[in-house]
Parts: structure tokens; sequence; C-alpha cells
């Protein structure tokens, strides 16, 4: 909002670095899926809603930028 108020995309590009850094970081040692013969846990289910909340904060703010967003990376 104050971005908006203050015509600053540049401060809303920031925090979507800021966030993906974040996610590619946890990402790295929370894997969101069981790794090998491990059967999923209500942690996984925890963590893939965290990936999916990510993705659509990171969306959303592109399509703010005016920046379609792709639909996987």
């Amino acid at each position: 909002e104050a971005a908006a108020r203050q015509l600053a995309p540049d401060r809303v590009v920031r925090q979507l670095e800021a966030t993906a850094d974040a996610f590619f970081r946890w990402h790295g040692v929370c894997p969101p899926l069981p790794v090998g013969e491990q059967k999923p846990l209500a942690v996984h289910r925890a963590r893939l809603a965290l990936v999916e909340a990510t993705g659509t904060v990171l969306a959303n703010g592109l399509r703010l930028l005016g920046i379609s967003a792709p639909d996987h990376l």
C-alpha cells in the first residue's frame, strides 16, 4: 500500500525478492515432499500449504507490477 501511494514499485520488487530468497533457503532445508521411502506426514502437508501460499504471494506481487507469473518453476 505504501509503495503504491509513493509510486515506488522498487519496494514491491525488493519485498518479492526477499520473500523468494527466504523461501528457497527454507525449501533447501525443509523439503515439502517425503524423501525416498518416507511416508507423507502432517508436516509435509503443512509445508505444501506454505509452498502454495508463497506462490500466491509471489504471483500476486508480480501481477501488481504488471508481470505475468509462470505457472510452474
